[in-house]
């Protein structure tokens, strides 16, 4: 096996060790939640939601690649490259726009009880399942490109230029101007909830400061109040960082494939890309586990075999 593939494999291997148990780990620890308390609390239906296509990006793509990589299976012909890219450019989109979709519920939540943003706060939860639906729909409409353009590398009719190479695949477009518009729109695609989580998580930032100098005189009466609040509010800033890190190299790096007149001859630019914007699929459970009191005390409840005695009404309890 060739050096290059090799580390390619590992560098799948370890983001499929990693991705594939927490976030199931954390669907498993809401599913046990909600048959316990028979509801989901909004943000909790948002976290899960979002282990879920986290856990199809590691699953789908990862778990695959390795396979591949290590000549375990030969799923990447056309059909095969046609449904993995789908899969995976759909729940990326969408792991985007769920994380935006917290960060924006999460920055709702801090706002005074009675106020315009409160009620609008309202309407999204009780929404949430259209809210939902939307997202699906119009990142499976985004990434339908993906099944009309992907071709298995062993096809010899594929075209040689205007393509993108992803070690068993090529992505190739018919033109430059449609690889240009499809690439603009996915750009455009990420970076607009990039744009706005980042606001909405600069906002909280802002209430927890001013939060903290209006409490600070007052805490050893008071006790600091609305903990539970300002635990979530500060992961959900820290999912956010996670996120503008590591898709904002990889977005960089698909605006300079885009850059490229003809098909790269090696696939690194598009692994690196895959690997970045995995990451965040595999280390956000990670977050939401250490950080989640639901979370971590329902695995521990099932590591021990212990019932869970715990009646938590905090929005995320994080």
């Amino acid at each position: 096996m060739p050096s290059e593939e090799l580390v390619r494999g590992v560098l799948y291997l370890s983001l499929t060790v990693v991705g594939v148990p927490g976030n199931a780990s954390v669907i498993l620890a809401f599913l046990l939640l909600l048959y316990q308390e028979n509801r989901l609390l909004p943000a909790d239906a948002i976290v899960l939601h979002l282990a879920c296509v986290n856990l199809l990006v590691v699953g789908v793509r990862c778990l695959l690649e390795t396979l591949a990589s290590f000549s375990l299976t030969s799923i990447f012909g056309d059909l095969g490259c046609k449904s993995v890219i789908f899969v995976y450019r759909t729940s990326r989109s969408l792991s985007i726009w769920i994380t935006f979709l917290l960060s924006t519920y999460q920055c709702l939540s801090i706002t005074p009880p009675g106020s315009r943003w409160a009620s609008i706060r309202t309407l999204l939860a009780r929404y949430l399942g259209f809210i939902f639906l939307f997202l699906w729909v119009l990142n499976i409409c985004m990434s339908s490109a993906s099944i009309l353009f992907s071709f298995g590398t062993k096809n010899e009719s594929s075209p040689t230029i205007h393509g993108i190479n992803i070690q068993f695949c090529y992505v190739s477009f018919p033109s430059k101007l449609s690889k240009e518009a499809n690439g603009i729109a996915q750009v455009v695609r990420d970076v607009v909830p990039m744009a706005l989580m980042t606001l909405a998580s600069l906002i909280i930032l802002v209430f927890l400061y001013k939060h903290s100098q209006q409490v600070k005189g007052l805490r050893s009466s008071s006790g600091g109040g609305g903990g539970a609040e300002q635990r979530a509010a500060k992961v959900v800033v820290a999912l956010v960082s996670l996120y503008v890190v590591l898709y904002g190299v990889d977005n960089g790096l698909w605006v300079y494939t885009l850059s490229v007149r003809e098909t790269m001859p090696s696939s690194l630019i598009s692994d690196l890309r895959i690997f970045f914007s995995s990451l965040y699929a595999a280390l956000s459970p990670m977050v939401i586990i250490a950080s989640n009191r639901k979370v971590n005390g329902r695995l521990r409840c099932i590591v021990q075999d212990k019932p869970v005695h715990e009646k938590d009404t905090s929005l995320t309890n994080m």
